[in-house]
This record gives structure tokens, sequence and C-alpha cells, in this order.
């Protein structure tokens, strides 16, 4: 049986920062899978969101490169922030995402294999290629769209922390630890 809630905290909900909404979600997704909830079994926009986080916070920190490194580019992953991206109506982060897809497509496998495996720091061409300022030249906010998904989803609830524990109990039968 899925879960077909999208929770977060309400502390996360009241914040002014949107990145709280998505963290809540993660934080959210993270218990569940700690439990052995499987993935198909939670909601599939709470997940979604979570990778487009991941997304975002790879090409953030180290750019499309990093991503792709980090993620092993994994096509099911791939199609994932694909449908994602355009489900939360960030076209200009759906372009980017697949001019640079192609960029890695026309890639050799043995080049990619080699890219993938390979340390990531240190004199790296193929990465150089990967990375460019594009991605932060962006005018569409991926954070706030993502957020904002969540916030205006269906099966969105922002409850008290005690609330989320007892509602997860309730679905996987039986305590959950808190730390």
């Amino acid at each position: 049986m899925e879960f077909g809630r999208i929770l977060v905290s309400e502390t996360a909900m009241k914040s002014e920062n949107l990145q709280d909404v998505i963290h809540s979600n993660i934080s959210i997704v993270n218990l569940m899978r700690e439990e052995g909830i499987a993935d198909e079994l939670i909601h599939e926009d709470a997940i979604m969101s979570y990778y487009l986080d991941y997304y975002w916070t790879h090409n953030s920190q180290g750019g499309f490169a990093q991503f792709v490194h980090q993620s092993g580019w994994d096509k099911e992953l791939n199609e994932l922030i694909e449908e994602g991206l355009a489900l939360i109506g960030a076209e200009k982060h759906l372009e980017y995402f697949q001019q640079q897809s192609k960029k890695v497509k026309l890639m050799s496998s043995v080049k990619l294999t080699k890219f993938l495996k390979g340390k990531f720091d240190g004199v790296n061409p193929v990465r150089d290629s990967l990375n460019n300022e594009a991605f932060f030249e962006l005018e569409e906010n991926l954070i706030d769209l993502n957020a904002n998904f969540l916030k205006t989803h269906p099966d969105f609830e922002a409850l008290p922390i005690d609330e989320i524990f007892a509602v997860l109990e309730d679905f996987v039968g039986h305590e959950i630890k808190r730390d």
C-alpha cells in the first residue's frame, strides 16, 4: 500500500525560507527509507521533489559534471528529473538539463565510464567540458518552484513533528525511534 501523503513539518511550512519546505520533505523521505519503506511506496511527488533538490544541490556546488559524476548518470533518475522539471514548470531548467544531457549522450561509453569511475577533482577535461555558468544564469528559481509545487500539491500536509511520527508509525506498524 502506497503512502498517499506528502508531509512536512508545520515549522518548515511557516518558515520564510522556502528551502525549509524542501528540506522537511527530504527529512521525512529519509526517515521513511530508514524505516524500510521502499521508494515505490512513498508518494511519487515527494520522491521527485527530493531528487530535484539532489540535482539542484550538485549543480550549485560543482556544476552539471558533479551531478553526472555523483549520480552515476542513472537513466531512471535522469527521466525522473526531466519529468519533475516539466511538472513544476521549470522550463528554463528543463531546457538546460536537456542541453547538458546531450553533451553526455554524445560522449563515448568508454569516456563516460572513465569519468564516472575516475576522480572528480584535479585535471579533468570531461568535467570541464560539462560545466558552464549557464545554470547560475537561469532566471528561474528552482527552489521556489519546487517548494511551491509541494505546498500547492493536493496530497500535501503540514503537521507538527509528533503528528508526523504518529502518522508514519501507523503506516509502518511500529514505533519509530526519535533522536
